[in-house]
């Protein structure tokens, strides 16, 4: 059973989360993306709440901004590192060191995933990714390939400062074709059901500024249409390596994060795996929720050097 609540932080910051499983158990937390919710984690809350597969402790929290956790109008209060801080102060409400036995993480969940591995490796025992580039292969992409150029052009359309209330529009209509151009319809996977759509909506009703706002404030964007392509900065290595026992899952058919992210990963990530899945695009987490869990579940019953 789910259990639904909001937490309030140190920083200031409440999240609504939604959790499985007996408290001071190991720790796993689920890290959403955009524009999706805790929500999209629930067969994974249950299946790695039961004893036959670890009977961990279980959260899964909305994003600062997202559903009903807080959502300050601040652009510059979605700074990764201030999602960052809320992840580790979230985690030290569970567990009086802080630590996360796993860590589950996609899209721009992803990207805080990688950020809370880089500064808090000795609070957390495996980290997962699915679908959510490393920000130093993401910046040299950004920077140099075309095609992850044009794969990334929506970007700058959700910074856009009328985003939200473009994407609001008639019942969302500028919002479901970032499934349905991804094989999310009946014709496809056929996950993105009359139910799972109200769930979205009842998301995306309590607001889509915090959402955006993560597009506003990422410096790793392509150039704007029209203008020349610009060299973004390479983080520095020691901001961005990741020292911790990592699993990333990536769907090949991903149309927004091409494949070439992957290309040079393990310098940053030198304890690291990479399963491609073929067939499968970024919703993989709606489409083979038990495939996910179960290469989740491998990877934890592999011996750590």
């Amino acid at each position: 059973m789910i259990e639904t609540f909001s937490r309030a932080l140190p920083n200031g910051t409440t999240l609504s989360c939604r959790a499985t499983g007996a408290p001071g158990r190991p720790l796993m937390v689920f890290l959403h993306g955009f524009p999706e919710a805790a929500f999209i984690w629930d067969p994974l809350l249950e299946y790695f709440a039961d004893p036959a597969h670890g009977g961990y402790r279980c959260i899964a929290p909305n994003l600062r901004g997202f559903e009903k956790s807080s959502s300050p109008t601040e652009v510059e209060a979605y700074r990764a590192h201030l999602l960052v801080q809320d992840l580790a102060q979230l985690a030290e409400t569970e567990d009086p060191a802080g630590r996360i036995d796993t860590l589950v993480a996609h899209d721009w969940g992803g990207a805080f995933g990688w950020g809370f591995g880089n500064r808090h490796a000795d609070r957390l025992g495996r980290l997962v990714i699915v679908n959510s580039p490393h920000p130093g292969t993401f910046a040299r992409e950004l920077s140099r390939e075309p095609s992850q150029q044009a794969a990334s052009a929506y970007m700058n359309f959700l910074a856009r400062p009328d985003a939200e209330a473009l994407l609001s529009e008639d019942d969302y209509r500028r919002m479901w074709p970032f499934f349905l151009n991804m094989k999310a319809g009946a014709e496809g996977f056929g996950w993105l059901t009359e139910a799972v759509k109200d769930q979205y909506r009842e998301v995306w009703d309590a607001g889509l500024t915090g959402a955006c706002n993560l597009y506003r404030v990422t410096p790793l964007k392509p150039a704007l249409p029209g203008q020349p392509a610009h060299e973004i900065p390479m983080p520095p290595p020691e901001k961005v390596r990741v020292e911790v026992p990592t699993l990333v899952l990536w769907a090949l058919d991903d149309m927004a994060l091409l494949p070439g992210l992957l290309e040079g990963l393990d310098a940053y990530v030198p304890k690291l795996e990479v399963v491609k899945v073929p067939g499968a695009t970024h919703w993989i987490v709606h489409e083979q929720p038990r495939f996910v869990a179960e290469q989740i579940e491998a990877f934890q019953s592999r011996r750590i050097d």
